[in-house]
């Protein structure tokens, strides 16, 4: 009754598109670098830790991308939100996307820059994520390897959230008279 509404700022529709191809091409090269430094008496182990874009694990590498998209939708929700539609059934099975989209819709005052910052830095998340859970899988004999992964994971997730909270409100710089 005494509240005022306030003016809803436009809003700009923006896609992110990230190619599974591409992907597990990043995926496939950081994990033979993985494999390649290990010691060579780790034949075994460094042959498991390059596998992870091969048959027989790549729908590992699949379900794990799928739910780090997720988590990036989930992370990106003030620009990702979606209604939920009435009786909408989702089960568990594999979906393999030619193609992982990500829709925002952001006030028209956010920053192209940002966008494009988010778009290398989600690409570099999903990669990150599946190597994290492979290297936790296969690379028993590297325990530093699964921190580093992780520590780079969180570094990603820590840049996301600050491109998106400080990207959105024009920068005002305060004058000073002197």
């Amino acid at each position: 009754m005494g509240c005022c509404k306030q003016a809803r700022q436009p809003i700009r529709t923006v896609s992110l598109v990230f190619k599974r191809e591409q992907l597990l091409y990043d995926i496939g090269n950081y994990a033979f670098v993985e494999g390649d430094v290990m010691p060579a008496k780790e034949e075994h182990e460094r042959h498991q830790v390059m596998d992870v874009t091969q048959e027989g694990n790549i729908d590992l590498a699949t379900r794990i991308l799928n739910l780090a998209h997720s988590e990036v939708v989930e992370t990106l929700y003030p620009y990702t939100k979606e209604p939920v539609v009435d009786e909408e059934v989702f089960d568990d099975e594999l979906v393999e996307p030619e193609k992982y989209v990500i829709d925002m819709n952001v006030p028209q005052t956010y920053s192209r820059t940002s966008v494009k910052y988010l778009r290398w830095l989600i690409h570099e998340y999903l990669v990150y994520r599946v190597l994290y859970e492979w290297m936790c899988l296969t690379n028993l004999a590297n325990p530093l390897s699964k921190k580093n992964w992780e520590e780079k994971i969180e570094d990603i997730k820590t840049k996301m959230k600050s491109a998106i909270r400080w990207r959105g409100k024009p920068l005002r710089i305060s004058q000073h008279p002197f």
